[in-house]
């Protein structure tokens, strides 16, 4: 097992996996993140903060990255002081963000000619289960270096996935985030119609949640949304719309359709347009309100 991790990234999920982490004994080495409120705890247990990604890699055998996505990976590897090259053979670094398959084939060949492992685990669920160690993980690796990482991930995961070969990790992510948001936009354009009519969104919340219709996406926004509360579901508006970007992205690659995704990643610009980019996702039924001139909540 491995005993000592870097980590990179201790933003609102990051800090659950580092906790964790120490928590499960692993020794941890990070570079800190912008916002430092919250790291006090981590030091407390053992963790141990350097200034530079060369004194992060020493003496860890993986590097965990648990950024927004792929320019924040891209920096993290190709940057000053980057990642590809303090690395040297052996070292594994596992990419937890959502990025772009594209970028992510590069990066790991580069890392290869070094002798170094590159792991796409990008990561479902959210900041509370990251804090319970209960995240689920979607991983593309071969079978040896998945079995190599996996009692890192058990540290701070509950359902680990092989989902296939290198790059799979990042592409299953895609299509799930794809469902997810083109999910929370329909549902926000069905509250505000509801609303508009005058139907009770209490009536439209209780027969949607017995029926054939009803999805977790549907019970963090709406049922969380009529006790007032808008943070049922905290993933940001701005981070949707990268996802989306980077799906419809790569269904032009593929090449495959993408009608749905496309339409629901406009519905997102706009909303970041409108000025709710770092709102969490909610808050599409406050941009309903403002477009169709109706109160929704």
């Amino acid at each position: 097992m491995t005993q000592t991790v870097g980590f990179i990234g201790l933003g609102m999920m990051g800090h659950g996996i580092a906790k964790n982490l120490l928590t499960k004994g692993f020794g941890l080495r990070f570079v800190a993140h912008r916002n430092r409120t919250n790291l006090q705890d981590l030091i407390d247990a053992g963790a141990v903060e350097v200034n530079t990604r060369e004194a992060l890699v020493k003496g860890a055998d993986v590097v965990i990255v648990c950024v927004t996505g792929t320019p924040q990976v891209e920096e993290i590897v190709y940057g000053t002081d980057g990642l590809l090259t303090a690395s040297g053979r052996g070292l594994v670094v596992i990419d937890t963000s959502t990025a772009e398959p594209a970028s992510s084939t590069r990066i790991r060949i580069d890392f290869a000619a070094k002798g170094v492992t590159f792991i796409d685990a990008p990561l479902a669920r959210t900041p509370k289960e990251a804090e319970e160690g209960r995240l689920n993980t979607m991983v593309g690796a071969e079978s040896a270096d998945f079995d190599r990482v996996r009692p890192v991930l058990a540290a701070f995961c509950e359902n680990i996935v092989h989902v296939g070969p290198p790059g799979h990790g990042h592409v299953l992510k895609l299509i799930n985030n794809m469902l997810a948001m083109t999910t929370a936009a329909a549902i926000a354009e069905a509250v505000a119609a509801a609303a508009k009519s005058g139907l009770s969104l209490q009536k439209l919340f209780d027969v949607i949640s017995v029926g054939g219709v009803n999805s977790g996406i549907f019970q963090m926004m709406l049922g969380r949304a009529l006790q007032g509360d808008l943070s049922g579901l905290k993933f940001a508006i701005g981070n949707a719309q990268k996802d989306l970007r980077y799906f419809t992205h790569l269904t032009e690659m593929l090449p495959t359709t993408s009608y749905v995704a496309e339409a629901a990643h406009q519905s997102f610009v706009q909303a970041a347009n409108l000025g709710f980019a770092d709102k969490f996702i909610p808050s599409l039924f406050e941009v309903q309100a403002k477009l169709n001139n109706v109160k929704i909540l």
